[in-house]
């Protein structure tokens, strides 16, 4: 009863089934092309180079302590109203 069966499905008549006839073989061969390429540096590219991964390092710093800068001050916040909270709550249970 919970056995998987296996449907049936046969291809209709007049479509090509591909299993049964491989694709032809290319006419001519492929052209070689060299594994991997070099690039030269110039002294001029290398310092441009160097100068813009430097801009990139100082810019996501520059991101990156902002943001931590923020979630510091959030935290001081959210701790300076916890304390004063405190205060109103305990003023107000002893009735002054």
């Amino acid at each position: 009863m919970l056995q998987p069966r296996i449907p049936v499905n046969p291809l209709p008549t007049g479509t090509p089934n591909s299993l049964n006839h491989p694709a032809p073989a290319p006419a001519a061969p492929a052209p070689l092309v060299p594994a991997r390429t070099t690039v030269q540096l110039t002294p001029g590219s290398a310092l441009a180079l160097a100068a813009g991964g430097g801009a990139v390092v100082l810019v996501v710093g520059t991101v990156l302590v902002s943001m931590l800068l923020a979630v510091a001050i959030t935290g001081v916040s959210v701790a300076l109203i916890a304390v004063v909270l405190r205060l109103l709550v305990r003023d107000m249970q002893k009735g002054r």
